[in-house]
């Protein structure tokens, strides 16, 4: 995948598009200059980002010195900038306007219109946080639906692929007016964010986060969406406040019976079909959450486990097989190794049954 993205991004072709829309802003721009600095003998070994930042950098040596000029040039020049190759915009400010903060806020607002300043915002949060959080929550009342969206994404304790935000792994609050803002906006896009900022918010403060979730429980089907989605990682760990607040109650009466697999020895890249039942002796219907963990064997010989959903539904007293298969192909995101492994069931929360085999 990372092949395929560095060959649509940072062509040839686009390079010089990006070149005509900032000359188009700026006549004096120097584009064999910028072509020049851009193909050094190392532009094909760099990575999407490491190209990102090449391109800024080379950018600093074309543009005007005065940083607000150099800025309203490229915000000029933004709307007509597309794909991997918008980012090097924010990049730019992050790299360069620091010590500018009102006109580069100004800057990183304009262009996450066109690209994204999540990741960019970042840096200035942690030397301003009052500041640019202040600002962060005018945008999310902002007309512009990416602005709202920045507003919630670029304040992510974990944002992936982006650098962490200890401020606010150690106390969020600073969040909460931005998420409440936007916990109903018109946009899924927005919403989403804010769910994802709150499953954020739940691996270092699980108890702050929900106390937020169980105070917006109710109000509508858009914030409803939003909490199921942000204890997503509270649900997959069994935490029973996050169970008992959905209506998954204690599955004591609902049992796993005649765990199968359909052998106990696989390869790597090969699929493992297993089958259950699933029995519930209630006396009346009941809400269940049906998962599977597997425990992988990781390279220093210790299990690790990643939890994967079935289903979730209403059930009537009596018995359901199930019949499942989990493929164990290497992936960018997991490598599998040789030895044993352990498949477990679990309902509501509870583990109910497990069984191991063999990857080699």
């Amino acid at each position: 995948m990372a092949e395929k993205l560095k060959e649509l991004f940072f062509t040839e072709k686009s390079i010089k598009e990006f070149s005509a829309s900032v000359k188009k802003h700026f006549p004096d721009f120097n584009k064999n200059k910028f072509l020049t600095l851009i193909y050094t003998g190392e532009w094909e070994e760099l990575e999407l980002k490491q190209k990102m930042r090449h391109i800024s950098t080379a950018l600093k040596e074309v543009l005007p010195v005065d940083f607000k000029e150099a800025c309203y040039i490229l915000k000029k020049a933004a709307p007509e900038i597309k794909g991997f190759e918008a980012m090097s915009l924010p990049d730019y400010i992050e790299l360069y306007g620091m010590e500018y903060l009102d006109t580069s806020l100004d800057a990183l607002r304009e262009f996450t219109k066109y690209s994204s300043s999540e990741f960019a915002i970042r840096p200035f949060i942690l030397k301003y946080p009052e500041k640019v959080m202040d600002k962060m929550v005018e945008w999310s009342k902002d007309p512009d639906t990416n602005v709202r969206r920045f507003s919630s994404e670029g304040c992510r304790p974990r944002l992936p692929w982006a650098m962490a935000l200890p401020i606010f792994k150690k106390d969020p609050s600073l969040i909460f007016q931005i998420l409440e803002n936007l916990k109903n906006d018109e946009s899924e896009f927005v919403r989403r964010s804010v769910a994802n900022n709150l499953n954020d918010i739940s691996k270092d403060n699980p108890e702050t986060m929900f106390d937020l979730c169980s105070s917006w429980y109710g109000n509508s089907g858009e914030t409803d969406w939003i909490i199921k989605h942000a204890c997503r990682t509270l649900l997959k760990a069994g935490d029973k406040k996050a169970m008992m607040l959905f209506g998954y109650g204690d599955p004591e009466n609902i049992h796993i019976n005649d765990l199968s697999l359909d052998k106990s020895e696989i390869k790597i890249g090969d699929y493992l079909y297993f089958s259950f039942n699933l029995g519930i002796k209630e006396k009346q219907s009941v809400k269940i959450r049906i998962e599977y963990r597997v425990d992988f064997m990781k390279s220093n010989g210790k299990l690790s486990g990643k939890v994967f959903k079935i289903t979730e539904n209403t059930f009537m007293p009596g018995t359901k097989l199930y019949n499942r298969k989990h493929q164990f192909a290497d992936m960018s995101t997991r490598k599998h190794y040789p030895g044993g492994h352990v498949l477990t069931i679990i309902i509501n929360g509870v583990e109910k049954t497990s069984t191991g085999f063999e990857l080699g």
